[in-house]
């Protein structure tokens, strides 16, 4: 959530910013608008408090004095200012309800540093790594889905049945692999971020608190008897680990990584590539955390973007890493990197991981504070978070790269600790 206190200051600078989003920016001048009659308000209000106050002093001294008539004619002239100053205090409250609504809607201030453009397409590419068009062989050109059944590590067909379109089933060595990763992707950063596994599903109020809800309600799973949310990363749970709370400076940079499931209905994905892997309603990801100070926010932007670039290097994958536009940022985020690794089979870029920086954007709707050494008071903590290792478009990239001339596929050296001595999945009989 934005900050009411620079939107009232500069509105103009607030509305530049979402502009460069292509996101309308009315909703700003209406806050605005809301926001000097809240405080018209309170001024009011405050102003017949103080009358009531001296009503009451005067209807004392007129008691004492046996003025027992005049006394009654001011106690009626307090009793309507009292009924006047619950109107007032009653419309301050729906005009605050009304603004917290319309800035829920909001979406993040990019960063200054942040590319301009609107669409995927404006994306800076920044590097690219392991990567040659040319290196790859006719029998690592086949898409994973088709090597996948082959093999039989990949039961898309069972999982429909169960399921629905877009859910998939691994079997076998497909499992394992699965596993390896997730064990793989959580065991390279617990040096620094602690595990946590938090629940699978929320309560509203927690995917309010990342940005989730309400603007995009459409694109999540909602258990409409309890008012849960199935989890569409993460984030939303290890966000809300803290909500409330205020947190001592010493303890930040505060560092958690989760393994979980998460469910996204991909409302928007009509008409689009949704075969094998490339776009499923169910999948596991290792997320990486950190609550920190606005000082601290940069390095921990870059650490763990290092982290989960790494951990796509050391399988052998190659890569790439974008500046993503403003226009493609997610609504919480002020900065994003995306990571995408090539999946020679289909032929395309898949990304795999986003690293964005959200400023105090998600801490203020979390009500998330930090007290500073030194200080009075408190500040909103910086929020940022990056998949350490999403599983599905990595597996398909293996199973693509990795895929030899019998049609067996060779497992990644770094994943084999993981895998139970299986070094390879071998061809079909």
């Amino acid at each position: 959530m934005l900050d009411i206190k620079l939107i009232r200051t500069d509105p103009e600078a607030v509305k530049a910013a979402i502009a460069r989003r292509g996101d309308d920016t009315s909703s700003i001048d209406e806050v605005v608008e809301l926001d000097t009659r809240v405080r018209a308000i309170g001024t009011e209000r405050d102003d017949i408090r103080a009358e009531v106050k001296q009503l009451s002093k005067q209807v004392g001294l007129l008691h004492k004095e046996g003025r027992g008539d005049d006394a009654a004619a001011l106690q009626d002239q307090s009793r309507a200012l009292g009924e006047r100053e619950k109107a007032l205090s009653d419309e301050a409250d729906d005009l605050a309800a009304t603004i917290r609504s319309l800035l829920l809607n909001v979406a993040n201030m990019p960063a200054p540093e942040a590319p301009d453009g609107l669409t995927e397409d404006d994306n800076l590419e920044l590097r690219v790594e392991n990567f040659d068009p040319a290196g790859y062989a006719d029998h690592q050109r086949v898409p994973h889905w088709e090597v996948a059944e082959a093999l039989g590590i990949l039961d898309v067909d069972r999982a429909v049945r169960m399921s629905g379109s877009m859910f998939v089933m691994y079997r076998g060595a497909g499992a394992r692999l699965l596993r390896a990763l997730i064990a793989y992707g959580l065991d390279r950063n617990r040096d620094a971020f602690e595990e946590v596994r938090p629940p699978t599903v929320v309560k509203t109020e927690t995917m309010i608190g990342t940005g989730h809800l309400p603007k995009f309600a459409d694109d999540a799973y909602h258990l409409e008897r309890d008012d849960l949310w199935a989890i569409p990363t993460a984030e939303v749970p290890l966000t809300s680990m803290v909500a409330g709370e205020i947190l001592d400076q010493a303890e930040l940079p505060l560092r958690l990584m989760a393994h979980t499931s998460c469910f996204r209905r991909e409302a928007g994905s009509a008409g689009r590539d949704t075969r094998g892997l490339l776009r499923v309603h169910e999948f596991d990801k290792v997320e990486l955390y950190a609550f920190c100070t606005p000082d601290q926010a940069q390095e921990m932007h870059m650490e763990i973007l290092g982290r989960a670039e790494s951990a796509i290097s050391d399988l052998g994958l190659a890569h790439r890493v974008l500046d993503l536009a403003c226009g493609d940022i997610s609504g919480a985020g002020a900065r994003t990197f995306d990571i995408e690794v090539f999946a020679p089979g289909a032929d395309r870029w898949l990304e795999v991981s986003s690293v964005s920086w959200c400023t105090d954007y998600q801490a203020r709707r979390a009500n998330i504070r930090y007290r500073p050494e030194g200080e009075k008071g408190t500040r909103f903590v910086h929020s940022l978070n990056g998949s350490g290792l999403a599983v599905p478009r990595v597996w398909a990239a293996i199973i693509e790269t990795y895929r030899q001339a019998d049609g067996s596929v060779r497992m990644p050296e770094v994943l084999l600790p993981y895998l139970g001595g299986m070094t390879e999945i071998p061809a079909p009989a």
